[in-house]
């Protein structure tokens, strides 16, 4: 079991996090139209997944923004934020900060997906919610980037992410 930290304390993590390389593990997760989609429904894009514990988060919230600004400049790209959050909060965080380039999507129906990603917080407070990581696949579906980020609290490397994408 492989751990992070919040605030310095350490968090388990369940399951086995994607490998640069390898193909992706299959997903099914709930978009803001309480619609289950899956990886073939962004067949032939990029994909960026900014997981998150919450999007009511003020570290969640900046990682959400700055993906979605930085989606406005890569050509056949969708990034998708998943949480554990429902449908509902994604929805209204988007319209609230006018935010657009980026898909909330929610792992509520299909907490399976924590596991099978690698990101399942499994002690402490966060127990149950989402590690916060970035895992960009390519448009066949394999892992070419992957940060499971140490510290909760601490924002990924936006910079690797897109280093990935060029």
């Amino acid at each position: 079991m492989k751990q992070v930290t919040r605030a310095g304390v350490p968090v388990d993590v369940a399951g086995d996090f994607p490998a640069v390389g390898q193909a992706a593990p299959p997903l099914t997760l709930t978009n803001i139209e309480m619609a289950d989609v899956t990886l073939a429904d962004y067949a032939g894009k990029r994909k960026v997944l900014n997981i998150i514990p919450s999007i009511d988060t003020p570290t969640c919230a900046m990682s959400t923004r700055r993906f979605n600004e930085l989606a406005s400049r890569l050509a056949d790209t969708v990034v998708l934020v998943v949480s554990a959050d429902l449908p509902y909060a994604g929805k209204r965080f988007c319209g609230a900060e006018g935010l657009d380039n980026v898909e909330t999507l929610s792992t509520f129906r299909y907490p399976q997906f924590r596991e099978a990603w690698g990101v399942a917080l499994s002690s402490g407070v966060m127990n149950g919610l989402c590690a916060r990581a970035v895992v960009v696949l390519d448009e066949n579906d394999r892992v070419i980037h992957a940060e499971l980020v140490p510290e909760i609290k601490q924002e990924p490397d936006y910079e690797a992410a897109l280093k990935a994408l060029a």
